[in-house]
Formats: structure tokens, C-alpha cells, sequence
């Protein structure tokens, strides 16, 4: 059974950094796709970074501060966010898509628009200013 177990949420200041985690069971990171999402209070949620085929995308809001990196030998993906900002507030969620070999193979690397089909129960996030 696949299972996304995020940690490292907290309540920081503007300019501060977090350091969030990701742990996947059952199954092997190497093969799948990985995002990070949030969603803020009364907001939709949205796409901040994503793994797949050891290509990194991010959000344009997030260019630049965050990082995701990915270490299959603790099955863990993290997401470094520096010089968080207020607008960076809300619950954040990794997510696994399983198949991203039916866009990789047509050459679509945009995994910030995959279609995510396992999530975890995600992480708070509270940027004070």
C-alpha cells in the first residue's frame, strides 16, 4: 500500500527557512512522480515543485527559495523553502503520481500539472510577518 507521510511544518517568521519531508512506503521513489502542494485558507490549492525523471520544476512564486530534492535510499522527499514570505501560509501536502511514464514518454515534463492520484495528510506551514 503507497503511503506519503509529510513532516517539518511550523510556525516561522518572515525571511526564516523550513526544511519539509516527504516519506514514501510501498513503493520505490525511482519510477514515480513527487509534488509539493499547499493550500491556504479560503484558496484552491496549487502546485509549488515537483520531481520526475530527476528533472525539478517549481512554481513561479517559488523560484528561487525552494528546492526539492528527493533520496531514494531513505525513500524521502524534501522541500527546502527559504526567506518564506507571508503568502507562503497554508498546508502543504506531498503527492505521488504513479504513471508519469504516460506523459514522460510523450515528452511532457510539466509535472506540476500531473494528474496526482495518492496524497498525504500534509504539514502547516505558518509564515508570521
Amino acid at each position: 500500500q503507497m503511503q506519503l507521510v509529510e513532516s517539518g511544518g511550523g510556525l516561522v517568521q518572515t525571511g526564516d527557512s523550513l526544511t519539509l519531508s516527504c516519506l514514501a512506503s510501498g513503493f520505490t521513489l525511482n519510477w514515480y512522480a513527487i509534488g509539493w502542494f499547499r493550500q491556504a485558507p479560503g484558496k484552491e490549492r496549487e502546485a509549488v515543485s515537483c520531481f520526475v525523471d530527476g528533472r525539478p520544476d517549481y512554481a513561479e512564486s517559488v523560484k528561487g527559495r525552494f528546492t526539492i530534492s528527493r533520496d531514494v535510499a531513505s525513500s524521502t522527499v524534501r522541500l527546502q523553502m527559504n526567506n518564506l514570505q507571508p503568502e507562503d501560509t497554508g498546508r502543504y501536502y506531498c503527492a505521488l503520481d504513479p504513471y508519469p511514464v504516460r506523459k514522460t514518454r510523450v515528452g511532457d515534463y510539466d509535472c506540476l500539472t500531473y494528474p496526482y492520484e495518492e496524497w498525504g495528510q500534509g504539514t502547516q506551514v505558518t509564515v508570521s510577518s
